[in-house]
This record gives C-alpha cells, sequence and structure tokens, in this order.
C-alpha cells in the first residue's frame, strides 16, 4: 500500500511522511538573543569582574519582533529582549542579572565571549538541509519543526482502511435491544480501538449471520480493502464456515492455535488482502487483537513496533495453567504484585480490569505463589 495524501498541520500527528522535508529558510531567520540583557561587544566586557564592572552607554531598547535601527559602537549596549534580533555591532549578550542600571549607564559584572547568550541565523536548520525523511514517524517536535518552517501541510502516507465485521446469529448491535439468547456485539468495537490506535481507519459493517452465504457476501465486497477483521465465525461449531469461504475465495494461511485465549483464529488472504477471524469471546477476541492484530496493523500503517513496556512482579496467588498451551494470562499490578483478574474468554472485564499480561509456556502447569513473573504491559 503505497497511497499518499496532503494533509494540513493540525491533522499531521501519528502520520508517516510520504517525502522527505527539505527546509526553505535558515532556523532561525536572523541571529537572536537567548536571553533578556544587553547586546554588547564582547570585547568591552573581557576587563569586567565581580568587584571591578566595566560600565557601557545603553543606546537603545530592542523587543520581540523589532528591527533594530541601531548599530551599537565601542562601549555602548542596547537593551534586549529574549528572541529579538541582535542589533549591528553587538556579537553578545550579557544576562540582565550580571548588570547594573543608573539611567543610561549599565554596569556589567561578568565578561562574555563572541556569541555568548545568543542564537546565530540558521545555527538550529540550515536552508536546503534535509530536516525530516521520508517514512518518518510525525511526533508532537516533529509536527513543531514543520511549524518552524514555515509550512503548513505535509504529504503523508494513506492510513490503511480495515474492513471490520462482527459475525454471528447471537450477536446484536449496540443500541439495540437485546433478543433471548443474545449479546452486544463488543468484538467491533475493542478490534477497532486497537486498529485507531495503530494508525488505521477502522470501517466498522453490521453484524453479519453465520452462514456461508451471507459471509460470501460480505467479502465479496471487499475488494481492495487494505486489510479485514471478522470476528466469530472461527471455531469448530457446526455454523463455523468462515474458513470454508476464505478457502474457496482466497487462501487460509493458519487456522487455530496452541495458545489460551484465542485458540480459534484464522489468518489468510483474499487476493492481496490479508483477512483475519478472530474468536468470538470478547477476551479471546481482544487478547488476539493486541498479540496479532496491532503488529500487522502497525506495519501495515508504517509506524514503528508499538514499545514493550515489561515489569518484573511477584505473582500474587498459585496459577493453574492449561499443560500444551502457550497462555497469555491477564492480571493487574496491585501493591507490588501480579494478581491474576482471567476469568473466562467471554468476560471483557477478565482485560478490562487488567493492567497487562504475563506469558505461560505450553509445558508448564502451575505457576506458584511468589513467583517472578514479567508484565507485558498494554
Amino acid at each position: 500500500m503505497g497511497r499518499t495524501g496532503i494533509a494540513p498541520l493540525p491533522l499531521l500527528l501519528s502520520r508517516v511522511l510520504a517525502k522527505d522535508i527539505v527546509s526553505r529558510i535558515d532556523v532561525p531567520p536572523y541571529d537572536r538573543s537567548a536571553m533578556d540583557g544587553y547586546a554588547v561587544r564582547a570585547e568591552d566586557t573581557f576587563k569586567a569582574g565581580k568587584f571591578e564592572p566595566v560600565e557601557l552607554d545603553c543606546v537603545g531598547v530592542v523587543n520581540a519582533g523589532d528591527v533594530p535601527r541601531m548599530k551599537i559602537g565601542k562601549e555602548e549596549c542596547v537593551q534586549i529582549s529574549t528572541g529579538a534580533m541582535i542589533p549591528g555591532g553587538a556579537d553578545a549578550v550579557v544576562m540582565v542579572e550580571n548588570t547594573e542600571r543608573s539611567g543610561k549607564r549599565i554596569q556589567v559584572y561578568r565578561s562574555v565571549p563572541p556569541g555568548s547568550n545568543l542564537s546565530k541565523q540558521g545555527e538550529d536548520i540550515r536552508e536546503g538541509a534535509v530536516v525530516l525523511m521520508k517514512g518518518d514517524l510525525l511526533t508532537p517536535s516533529k509536527v513543531g519543526v514543520l511549524a518552524a518552517l514555515g509550512l503548513t501541510k505535509a504529504e503523508v502516507f494513506a492510513m490503511p482502511e480495515v474492513h471490520v465485521i462482527p459475525t454471528g446469529n447471537e450477536v446484536a448491535e449496540v443500541g439495540r435491544e437485546l433478543r433471548k439468547g443474545q449479546v452486544y456485539d463488543i468484538n467491533s468495537h475493542t478490534l477497532a480501538s486497537i486498529l485507531r490506535e495503530s494508525g488505521c481507519v477502522p470501517i466498522t459493517h453490521p453484524v453479519v449471520e453465520d452462514t456461508r452465504e451471507a459471509l460470501a457476501d460480505v467479502l465479496g465486497k471487499m475488494e481492495g480493502a487494505d486489510m479485514i477483521v471478522l470476528s466469530g465465525g472461527s471455531s469448530a461449531g457446526e455454523r463455523d464456515v468462515l474458513e470454508q469461504v476464505i478457502s474457496s475465495m482466497g487462501k487460509v494461511i493458519f487456522r487455530g492455535g496452541q495458545i489460551k485465549p484465542g485458540k480459534p483464529t484464522i489468518f489468510g488472504t483474499l487476493g492481496s488482502t490479508p483477512i483475519f477471524g478472530m474468536p468470538g469471546y470478547p477476551t479471546a477476541c481482544l487478547t488476539n487483537g493486541y498479540i496479532f492484530l496491532l503488529p500487522a496493523a502497525r506495519k501495515m500503517a508504517r509506524l514503528p513496533p508499538k514499545r514493550d513496556v515489561v515489569g518484573s512482579f511477584p505473582l500474587a496467588k498459585k496459577y493453574a495453567a492449561t499443560l500444551g498451551r502457550h497462555q497469555f494470562l491477564t492480571v493487574r499490578v496491585e501493591n507490588g504484585e501480579a494478581h491474576p483478574v482471567f476469568k473466562e474468554s467471554g468476560a471483557i472485564t477478565s482485560i478490562a480490569h487488567a493492567d497487562g499480561w504475563i506469558e505461560i509456556p505450553p509445558n508448564v502447569d502451575i505457576v506458584e505463589k511468589g513467583t517472578m513473573v514479567e508484565v507485558h504491559f498494554f
């Protein structure tokens, strides 16, 4: 996916540049003061000391935004504000706290070398310099760089459009009245949130029935999609026909994994479009969203991998794991301990009340209380 577009400055945060940014100006565009004080000729201050100040005549004032018309001569100075343009003849600034003033006479108690307390033209950015590069993620500081260059817009890569499709005859759209035997569609909203945080544009669809015809119909309309994510319809039940539909229209790369929660997961392709089939149970779906979908979405959006924030804590209580399956156990960190909060795959609070997860290898069936575990924070 290489689509690009122009985005305005206020909307550039977290976007990825599609071309190098070359400065058309110097930054700063003129020599300016870095302090409040007095612009001076440095050589006039060389004999200044704490007990033997030198005296200079103040011949004017320059505030930020002013264009100074004076030029200082020998043993002269100009009062100057932070950010103001340095007047002609000056090559340094004495900080105001190192001076005393009596009328137009300024006593300087500390010498300064040439270039002291001022920013030279182009010291930050030179005209013609490549300041930001294609592929750079625009952080607040990089957006500030664009503003410093006077740019009101930039060319960025388009955000991938990911279709999120909930399936299941028992699933009702949020806002509608539940019928007996129904539950609300949680997965569309949690998966869309992951995608949005990962630089993608989620496009959510109404709930689709667990039938071959309904699934084939909706997937047949997905041509040109950057990615497709379905939830439900990926376990071994009689209605779970998603694998068959994907196989008939594209290719199934893997089905199922020796993990808990989230074993019934499918990944495949429809033409060049990747497609995920996530478990229907909310905790399993969201866990696999973090484990599988998030890194894939970030890569598609050209974002760097999410930084893994890990901390080591003792397990608060003994936990019986499932032998033979790699388990992602959700935990809450409290009072310096990791407390398991997993209830079951259908309980959204198993992850909503968690700070992160720990990994339990498939050859481990018991994790004793007090065992040091690594918590991967969400």
